[in-house]
């Protein structure tokens, strides 16, 4: 980066041109603009941008335009590729490029700028996880701008200013960047004689040459050489510097050439839910403070990176409900479930820590027992809340805590007091409290309000939360580790954020995903879809609050079904099950449309098709029974009653039926058949636009289709094609560069996105260019010819597992099929041998070794996969470590690991295996120094004393 008082002696002057000068390949239509913070480049008005010209030079495309600035002209500025209209299409990543032009150059003279495109891969070493964990102790080199250029070297016939700038992050202490080529001024490519290059901050090194014109064109490298002597080349071909040899006078070259190119950074991390981990000291549930351990252990283990589930309070029910991790109270507050009670004071009475003791022993079984921990943690609290109350809401620290978060906190302590005033979280049953307003929040949070201990109760549990997770936070960075938090892609339709700010959900929708490897008849999570038109008013700061909230904890963060930032799959509020839905933005098909290709008897095809042999197939010689009470005859065929003609509407009226006693068959197969027959359709209308229409998902599995003349199959088949894989590509494409890069932009976090499913094609290409980091699951390939993903075919910019929280672990998926272990035997492990019944240490130490080895950034591993490599660890049926049953919306999140950690920190046989799968792969891993292991175990002892 150029200093404006580099050239002081310089002779000041009224203009320079300045020249831009950038390679990019654009597609027809598209033109690439640079636009900055000064008014010669629109004022970051990219409509009132520079246009750029094009020009093809051997195999590149060449973008230049030419502007005068005046003197000490300075500015930040940034690419864009934009349409005819100059329309936003993309825009480069990273930081904002700045410029100061130096003083030295004098009336006429022109500064050339030759820049690189910034891509999203650029941009990610600049993230949290790199410049404040991993990479955190290179970024300790003194700032030290590059030397003073004499201007009669300058002046001397024809030479020529070169300004050599590069990005390099991963420079250890004691090392120097240096740029070595064919030029004598360059060391003529001996390092020792080389361009020593300069840190300026924020991983950047320049240094200024005044390099002879009979020199170019140039050749040369960046490379790193360390205290040792010792120096690394950087990968890729030989740069390039050629001039204008026309020209006789001096030119001024600022060469920014993006990244030093070496091995990409690739690391390794494990995956578990908080509730699973085991300690010595927790209660019942692993704890915020119990990551220190864990971190522990993964340093030692040679993992960079420990990735959790949601850790937001999820107390919609007040019951084992949930425990599901992704359906949210609220969004910023923490769940009380992985409170410390002990760390609550120094100066617990003898009463509660008997208690304390007692608890610990009664719940520390096989798995969660969610009620009955979540019950003994508040209730210990209590006690402890009603001793230290003054001392704790009076101090310092807690109104530091409170002014910093009091815009959810407050709405949340109410939201918790009325719903348990009230004894539900069902906001609409609220009576006058129904409809939030501040003047309602102020009275029920008041000073004065005979409950405020109530809700200062609250207030004190976010307060400790807070500070156990900050402080576990803080221990994993000083440790070198990233801990990845998880963004639901849903809020519980009764929780604070819904009753706080209505407008921004869909309150008569439902979320939920289509039929894929997770459920084959889709899923329903239950949560509103949201209104992202609204959201846009104040560019989405919900979502920007709630990243900037969680950057206070984590350095990464994985996106929950990153595909519903493109588009989300909306159910009616009335359906239970996920398939009779339609994604949300999408272009329908139009009645016009259709009736166009002969497609004209809607009723016929947006209604239950259910004729009377359907009835007898599924309920035999009772079918007479079932269509008195849930049918009417309509011409030909039977038609639903109005009373029961939703899945919600037909759950009630089946359970009154089978309180009566008058269903001949079990409650839950007669509520399927008649899920089936409701869900027999072939279109889906729109019931806010009745003219447009949706294909059902999978239309072609259905009678309604199978009976419809060949003309009309024909049509339809073609326009299912057409709106699922073809015509929304556009939209979903604009959507999601709309709402992405609201929240990559709202915090310094790494970002991840978990893009499983049915993956339009604008998905990757948009992850790519916004700098997301993709999920590969073996067991789940993008590839659609392959049942099994090739790890070693994987790209960079991608996290990999062989399995994850929303599937069975590895030694269950193994155990599982027989058929399917054969296929993987031969294919992906590449032996016709009969492979064993049980996922043994080899076979684990095998698929986890492929992993490690791929050329993805991250290897992420569930704990439970990783206990595989030992026997001893295996003793526990496989099926009982599955953490979620996508299928079941009820179903119960309580897996626990069955080791503590003390006891993993202690098996040196185990973590031994693990470093030695990572060492030799070219992957990092953090290294411990004496005096860190000395430093840990004077902690934990430190630790222990207070406890």
């Amino acid at each position: 980066m150029a200093s404006q008082g580099l050239f002081s002696a310089a002779k000041s002057m009224k203009s320079v041109k300045l020249k831009f000068r950038i390679p990019y390949f654009t597609e027809w239509g598209q033109s690439l603009l640079v636009c900055g913070s000064e008014p010669t480049l629109g004022s970051w008005n990219v409509k009132k941008g520079l246009l750029l010209s094009p020009v093809h030079q051997d195999d590149q495309l060449i973008w230049t335009a030419t502007i005068s600035v005046p003197c000490q002209f300075s500015c930040g500025y940034r690419y864009y590729v934009v349409d005819d209209a100059k329309n936003v299409l993309r825009w480069e990543m990273g930081n904002e490029r700045r410029l100061s032009i130096p003083h030295l150059l004098s009336e006429g003279h022109t500064l050339e700028l030759r820049d690189l495109w910034q891509t999203g891969a650029d941009a990610l070493l600049f993230r949290s996880a790199f410049k404040d964990v991993i990479f955190c102790k290179n970024s300790t080199f003194n700032i030290d701008r590059p030397e003073a250029i004499l201007h009669d070297e300058l002046v001397q016939q024809g030479s020529i200013l070169v300004l050599f700038k590069i990005c390099c992050p991963n420079v250890q202490e004691g090392t120097s960047v240096y740029v070595i080529g064919s030029s004598t001024k360059l060391g003529n490519w001996k390092v020792q004689d080389g361009l020593k290059l300069h840190y300026t901050g924020k991983y950047i090194w320049e240094a200024y040459c005044v390099i002879p014109r009979g020199d170019f064109p140039i050749r040369y490298k960046y490379c790193k050489c360390g205290k040792n002597g010792c120096f690394s080349l950087e990968v890729g071909s030989t740069r390039e510097l050629s001039v204008n040899s026309s020209k006789s006078q001096s030119q001024y070259i600022f060469l920014s050439d993006g990244m030093l190119r070496e091995m990409p950074w690739r690391g390794c991390g494990v995956a578990v839910a908080m509730f699973s981990v085991r300690s010595e000291d927790d209660i019942g549930v692993g704890e915020f403070l119990d990551l220190k351990l864990l971190v522990d252990w993964a340093v030692e283990s040679g993992f960079h990176l420990v990735q959790l589930l949601p850790i937001n309070d999820t107390s919609v029910h007040r019951m084992w409900w949930d425990s599901y991790p992704y359906s949210s109270l609220s969004v910023f507050a923490l769940h009380p479930l992985y409170l410390r009670v002990q760390a609550l004071s120094k100066n617990l009475p003898e009463d509660v820590k008997s208690e304390i003791r007692n608890a610990k022993e009664r719940l520390d079984g096989k798995d969660v027992d969610y009620e009955a921990t979540m019950a003994t943690k508040l209730s210990i609290a209590k006690k402890v809340f009603m001793q230290e109350k003054d001392l704790i809401l009076n101090s310092s620290s807690f109104h530091k805590f409170f002014s910093e978060n009091e815009d959810w906190l407050k709405p949340y302590a109410a939201f918790c007091f009325l719903r348990d005033f009230f004894e539900t979280s069902d906001h609409s049953q609220w009576g006058c409290f129904s409809n939030y307003s501040k003047d309602k929040l102020e009275k029920l949070v008041s000073k004065d309000a005979l409950h405020y201990d109530t809700i200062c109760f609250h207030y004190y549990i976010q307060f400790h939360l807070h500070l156990q997770l900050s402080e576990a936070a803080e221990y994993a960075r000083a440790k070198g580790v990233v801990l990845k938090g998880d963004l639901p892609i849903g809020v519980d339709r009764n929780s604070v954020d819904t009753w706080v700010y209505p407008t921004l959900f869909r309150m008569n929708t439902s979320t939920g995903a289509p039929p894929d490897y997770f459920a084959k008849n889709g899923q329903n999570w239950g949560f509103p879809t949201y209104n992202w038109e609204e959201m846009s008013k104040d560019n989405y700061g919900w979502w920007r609050a709630r990243l900037t909230q969680m950057g206070k904890y984590f350095t990464a963060y994985r996106i929950d079904h990153i595909l519903g930032f493109f588009r989300i799959w909306e159910l009616p509020d009335n359906a239970m099950t996920g398939l009779i839905g339609k994604f949300r933005p999408s272009i329908p098909l139009s009645q016009e449309e259709l009736e166009r290709e002969g497609i004209w008897d809607f009723d016929r095809l947006t209604r239950p098709y259910v004729r009377k042999e359907f009835l007898q197939e599924n309920f035999g010689d009772s079918w007479i029974l079932i269509a008195a009470n849930f049918f009417k005859e309509y011409l030909d065929r039977y038609e639903f009653k109005e009373e029961c003609n939703t899945e919600k509407k037909i759950a009630a009226k089946v359970q009154s039926c089978a309180e009566k006693s008058l269903l001949p068959e079990s409650e839950d197969k007669i509520r399927c058949d008649l899920f089936d027959l409701l869900k027999n359709i072939v279109l889906i209308r729109d019931l806010e636009h009745d003219k447009s229409f949706y294909p059902r998902f999978n239309l072609e599995d259905t009678s309604s289709f199978r009976d419809l003349d060949d003309h009309s199959k024909n049509v339809l088949k073609r326009l299912y094609y057409d709106y699922y894989f073809h015509r929304q590509d556009k939209l979903w494409r604009q959507n999601a560069l709309k709402t992405l890069p609201a929240l990559l932009n709202s915090s310094d976090m790494l970002a991840c996105g978990e893009d499983l499913g049915l993956i339009p094609a604008c998905v990757h290409p948009v992850m790519q260019e916004l700098g997301l980091i993709g999920l590969r699951i073996q067991r789940m390939p993008s590839e659609p010819d392959l049942e099994f993903g090739i790890p070693s075919q994987y790209s960079y910019m991608t996290v990999c597992a062989p399995s994850c929280h929303d599937c069975s672990t590895l030694r269950a998926w193994w155990e599982e099929d027989e058929e399917r272990r054969h296929r993987f035997s031969k294919s992906v492990i590449g032996s016709d041998d009969l492979p064993p019944s049980q996922c043994v240490p080899e076979l684990a130490h095998l698929i986890i070794r492929q992993h490690i080895e791929s050329p993805s950034m991250w290897a992420i591993f569930p704990l439970q996969d990783l206990l595989a490599l030992k026997e001893e660890y295996m003793t526990r049926p496989a099926t009982e470590e599955t953490i979620n049953d996508p299928t079941n919306p009820k179903h119960y999140w309580r897996y626990r690991v069955h080791v503590t950690m003390e006891s993993l920190i202690k098996d040196k046989e185990l973590k031994t295996t693990i470093k030695d799968l990572i060492q030799g792969t070219g992957r990092s891993y953090p290294h411990i120094g004496e005096a860190e292991r000395q430093l840990s175990q004077e902690t934990a002892a430190l630790a222990l004393g207070k406890q």
